[in-house]
């Protein structure tokens, strides 16, 4: 008998999609927020400061589980090593070709037409590396977090293969589910502590910061996804409504935004960041994955279209805000009639460049890995 292929989950794709795509509105809202960026406009709007808050709350962890839940998926389908091929190509070309192609390019569009890095010639040695890291990561970071997890899926996968059917009939409910994830993120803060007394430059080195810190954020939500593939039971529960969930994201969102406003640096900011960003990824999870069962989990050359553009447009879309913030934004009056043609403007030049570099076999390919 031939198997019967699983049917296809169009609404994680879509999910995936959309989260790729907020990058967007984030990065342009962040011109019009409270939070200093490159490029700010001269009054901060207060609706557009919690917009890109919310955005920022949730969206990579929910992208972390869906990640990991395609990844373990593929691991079961593929030998391990042929597995790390492919998941290596798919990720990593695209994150070394935008390096020379976007972000490179990016730095030195800044370096000479902003203020930012005005003091270039007085830096040392060590400053111009650290900045060149920061600058040519930029916002391709979740491209490293994401190869490195991959690379650490060899052993995590393999664990999880082999205690499957255990797995599979693990019961998990939502308190189990934020009780582990919750002491995940004190193992965190307490590294991230023991940094700060004995090692705290370590913790301004860019690429510490995303290789390290960052990957070990996401490493639980990432591991949550596999386990969802492997235990149906728990994707059950991630798509099922949860009204305590729901009204827990509107409370974590408050107490996010009043963190980001009121702590400081050198006080609890980044640990309680990280345990309100856990509880608010889980409470998103189940808001993302129930509407995007109930609304989007269907075939649709649209979705399609989509779900194949979304990387190569968040590629692109950093440099061309950057370009919106420097040369058009000044012009426009008003933050709420700026951001929406920053979304034009951004959203526009994007999907051209897409549409130019789909007709182009050697941008196809190192802007998605696939030959």
């Amino acid at each position: 008998m031939t198997p019967v292929k699983p049917e296809r989950e169009y609404f994680l794709d879509s999910i995936r999609a959309w989260l790729m795509l907020l990058g967007v509105p984030f990065h342009v809202s962040l011109i019009y927020s409270s939070q200093q960026w490159t490029v700010n406009s001269a009054n901060a709007s207060l609706w557009l400061t919690l917009f890109n808050e919310f955005i920022h709350s949730f969206r990579m962890q929910v992208f972390f589980v869906i990640s990991g839940y395609f990844s373990y998926m593929l691991y079961l389908r593929y030998q391990p090593l042929r597995w790390l091929k492919v998941r290596a190509e798919r990720v990593g070309i695209p994150f070394l070709a935008a390096i020379p192609l976007i972000t490179l390019p990016q730095f030195f569009m800044l370096k000479n037409l902003s203020a930012k890095f005005s003091g270039w010639p007085e830096y040392s040695d060590y400053q111009r590396y650290n900045t060149l890291v920061w600058e040519l990561i930029s916002h391709l970071w979740f491209l490293l977090v994401l190869l490195l997890l991959t690379a650490s899926g060899m052993f995590i996968f393999a664990v999880l293969k082999k205690h499957q059917q255990r797995l599979s009939q693990l019961t998990l409910t939502w308190p189990r589910i934020f009780v582990a994830l919750a002491c995940s993120v004190v193992v965190w803060g307490l590294f991230r502590r023991l940094l700060l007394w004995q090692a705290p430059q370590l913790l301004m080195d860019g690429l510490f910061n995303i290789a390290v810190m960052q990957t070990l954020f996401y490493l639980p939500f990432f591991v949550l996804g596999a386990i969802a593939w492997t235990n149906p039971a728990a994707k059950a529960l991630f798509v099922r409504p949860h009204p305590v969930l729901w009204t827990g994201a509107v409370v974590l969102f408050i107490a996010y935004h009043f963190n980001q406003q009121y702590s400081a640096g050198d006080g609890w900011l980044y640990e309680l960041d990280a345990l309100i960003s856990t509880g608010m990824g889980l409470c998103m999870l189940n808001v993302c994955y129930s509407c995007g069962h109930r609304f989007l989990n269907r075939a649709s050359p649209r979705i399609s279209y989509l779900v194949n553009a979304s990387l190569f447009i968040y590629l692109v879309h950093h440099p061309l805000t950057l370009i919106f913030g420097l040369f058009v934004m000044p012009h426009i009056p008003g933050d709420t009639t700026g951001f929406f043609t920053g979304l034009l403007f951004v959203f526009g030049l994007s999907f051209l460049l897409y549409e130019i570099h789909r007709r182009i076999p050697v941008l196809r390919f190192l802007f998605s890995g696939k030959k």
